[in-house]
């Protein structure tokens, strides 16, 4: 049902938002869920997640908005203008974010059901340096890549909104050429981490998760840089049984800071 998803939004977006995390503050970041076939939920431009309503979030038409990526020529204005008008509710005053054409994207791949975007303080360390794809390049542990995929998918710096969305598009599809599945995890240049997942907990776990994962990487620097795994370690971890059998049940339960 449509109003247990946004219920379920509501409680994720709170959750990440959580200062006890780190993930975000005041304005940052934002959260979306697929409601049907043709429409998705997302925040609300300007609203705070930290004790977010069910009136924080604006429910969309997926087609209008992924119709922008093959617009050409639109002003800052008109992208504002198309995302107002891909309201179901033509009464609504608020106004999607401006990451709402990135979110219809991530929402449209397969397992994809809820978004979660966070700047967490630990990722962006890395993601602001100057060694940021280096520090990036592998696999540390295998929790890593039970809960967030064999790799992420990286998006050199673009500026937020719809030229940002057309390098996501870019960056997953070098992903499932390479991998054949979509990421759980994205990383933005200087901008945050997106975490993907078939459920609220799912995105929750792999925000935790890779910030744990950012924590190790700036950790191993002390003493001399990473030590990635194999590439057929990581590709035996990423397709275990055992451990395949561990990621879904892990989607029904609540991760940590």
């Amino acid at each position: 049902m449509p109003d247990d998803v946004l219920s379920q939004l509501v409680t994720l977006s709170r959750h990440l938002a959580d200062p006890a995390h780190d993930y975000v503050i005041l304005g940052e970041g934002n959260t979306s869920a697929r409601a049907d076939e043709e429409t998705f939920w997302v925040k609300a431009s300007g609203r705070q997640m930290d004790g977010i309503e069910a009136d924080g979030f604006v429910h969309v038409r997926f087609a209008p908005v992924l119709g922008l990526l093959e617009a050409s020529d639109l002003s800052d204005g008109d992208v504002k203008a198309e995302l107002e008008a891909a309201r179901v509710d033509p009464a609504a005053t608020s106004r999607p974010s401006v990451e709402t054409v990135l979110h219809a994207l991530a929402l449209q791949l397969e397992g994809v059901s809820f978004v979660g975007h966070t700047h967490p303080t630990a990722v962006n360390a890395i993601l602001c340096s100057q060694r940021a794809e280096e520090a990036i390049a592998g696999r540390l542990f295998p929790d890593e890549i039970v809960v967030c995929g064999p790799a992420p998918a990286y998006v050199p710096y673009t500026d937020p909104g719809l030229p940002l969305a057309r390098a996501v598009r870019e960056a997953l599809q070098a992903h499932m050429a390479e991998w054949g599945e979509p990421p759980k995890v994205i990383l933005m240049q200087n901008h945050g981490l997106i975490a993907l997942g078939r459920t609220a907990q799912e995105v929750e776990n792999i925000t935790a998760m890779y910030v744990k994962t950012a924590r190790v990487i700036i950790g191993t620097y002390a003493l001399g840089g990473p030590r990635f795994l194999g590439v057929q370690a990581v590709e035996r971890i990423h397709t275990r049984p055992d451990e395949l059998y561990r990621r879904r049940n892990l989607e029904g339960q609540r991760g940590g800071p």
